[in-house]
């Protein structure tokens, strides 16, 4: 690269090479984006902690280079550690409908939601940040509302694709936009950063369509009360269940406290 040629700097701070605590920072000049924010839970050898967060000195350190902190999806291994971030920076978050309404009521949880400055922006939109420009694109994932972004900067554009899955009959009917990632490539992209869990498998995992069929059918033929165990965020599944239930003339009860805030922030 020659001298005069503009620099990025792409600093992971959690989530490479493991499971959770996703936290990326796209620095340029005296500029930074921190794309996602989020946690992982203990191993067997950490005795007495309950969660981990990633090591956030750099950004304490460099706060007020901080333009805003992007999130791909809300699962808690990409905004769990937001609470705890926002308590040593303040800077705007930018996300979707659903994740931000999942980062409200943790930040209201926490006592700290007046202070904060949440931006919901839809795919395919973008918005203009510093020397940065970010767009969103859909893509599908066991939650909704998730995406990943073009990040144009002067140096070039890199990609992320968030957490996706290649599903063409999804419940939402919110497919990933394969074309506007074939249209980046066109146009050039100086870094694709891509994580997907068992993508080095071969084959392809069945739509969530085929497992709504699956849960109408026992739902239909099984007699008495069905107990059925999901995550809390995977709110396609819940949303089929609840269809099938209806369909079957059945009436439903949400236990657990994260099951019941997910599902009224959802609603």
């Amino acid at each position: 690269m020659e001298k005069n040629e503009p620099k990025v700097s792409i600093i992971p701070l959690g989530g490479l090479g493991e499971i959770g605590k996703n936290m990326y920072i796209i620095k340029y000049n005296d500029e930074i984006l921190v794309v996602d924010s989020g946690l992982t839970f203990p191993g067997e050898e950490m005795l007495g902690i309950d969660i981990v967060i990633p090591d956030i000195t750099y950004l304490k350190e460099n706060k007020d280079k901080i333009k805003g902190i992007f999130l791909t999806h809300g699962h808690e291994d990409h905004i769990g550690a937001l609470p705890y971030v926002l308590q040593e920076i303040d800077a705007p978050i930018y996300g979707t409908k659903l994740t931000l309404g999942l980062v409200e009521g943790k930040l209201k949880e926490n006592r700290m939601w007046r202070d904060t400055q949440l931006n919901i922006i839809t795919p395919p939109d973008a918005v203009e940040v510093g020397s940065f420009k970010v767009e969103f694109i859909r893509v599908n994932h066991s939650i909704p509302d998730s995406v990943g972004f073009a990040i144009h900067t002067p140096a070039g554009i890199i990609v992320t694709t968030g957490d996706f899955k290649i599903d063409q009959t999804p419940v939402d009917g919110q497919i990933t936009d394969i074309h506007k990632f074939a249209e980046l490539g066109k146009k050039g992209v100086l870094v694709l950063m891509s994580d997907s869990t068992n993508s080095e498998h071969k084959g392809y995992t069945m739509s969530e369509k085929v497992v709504g069929g699956t849960i109408g059918r026992i739902f239909r033929t099984t007699k008495g009360r069905i107990i059925v165990a999901t995550f809390a965020s995977n709110i396609h599944r819940i949303q089929q269940i609840l269809a099938a239930a209806e369909e079957s003339n059945r009436k439903v009860g949400v236990v657990g406290r994260s099951m019941i805030n997910v599902i009224g922030i959802a609603i």
